[in-house]
């Protein structure tokens, strides 16, 4: 048995694939944004004085470290409805690729806090600066120059995890993919082309944090 190779069907389906990942990135720009905010907040209230606080964010990062990325997107998606709160798939795939990421890069972000010296931020008081003043423009960007390898690293494996949120209907890279292998029946080439493009995006990804950590945290960023 033979199979011969055919992309006819790419100069159709083009569009549907640049729309899926078109909404890939439109997810993780969403995600970065939020994901990293959200790990800075949750790396300083690890370090809080009040021990509920960073009590309930070590709950938070152990649960969804521990648990499967696929049940916390179904439990936020066909779950939280029984609650009352109802999210459209876009929204529920942000929200829960956001709680991951934040999850995996809270820890991330506090390993670079805690490589800081404590005498630059008792340096900082003394000179009077106020402990947010300390915090955001001593530590926290130092802190960033040094974590930022490892949070590229983990910006890019989300982006390639965001394929998961195809399984509640979110028309990504993925999702777009499972649709066309079932109108043209050429299922290698699918998903051979769309490897191609996943491969793409996170090389040119990888390259472009790079660039943007060199332009913002200054040299070093490798």
């Amino acid at each position: 048995m033979t199979y011969s190779l055919g992309f006819d069907w790419l100069w159709g389906g083009a569009g549907a694939l640049a729309y899926g990942a078109g909404m890939t990135l439109l997810l993780i720009a969403c995600t970065t944004v939020f994901g990293t905010v959200l790990s800075v907040f949750g790396a300083a209230a690890r370090r809080s004085r009040f021990g509920w606080l960073r009590r309930a964010v070590g709950i938070y990062v152990e649960v969804i470290r521990n648990t499967p990325f696929l049940v916390q997107l179904f439990f936020i998606f066909f779950g939280l409805p029984s609650l009352g709160i109802r999210l459209n798939p876009v929204t529920a795939a942000i929200l829960a690729m956001t709680l991951n990421m934040a999850a995996y890069t809270t820890e991330v972000v506090g390993a670079g806090l805690d490589a800081i010296p404590k005498g630059q931020g008792e340096a900082a008081r003394a000179l009077g600066l106020k402990p947010r003043h300390v915090f955001f423009k001593v530590v926290l960007p130092q802190a960033l120059k040094i974590i930022f390898p490892a949070l590229t690293s983990q910006i890019v494996i989300m982006m390639l995890e965001s394929a998961v949120v195809s399984q509640i209907s979110v028309r990504e890279l993925a999702q777009e993919a499972d649709l066309l292998q079932a109108r043209t029946f050429r299922s290698f080439e699918t998903y051979l082309v769309v490897t191609m493009i996943y491969l793409a995006m996170s090389a040119s990804l990888r390259r472009l944090l790079i660039a943007g950590g060199r332009r913002f945290l200054g040299a070093g960023i490798s």
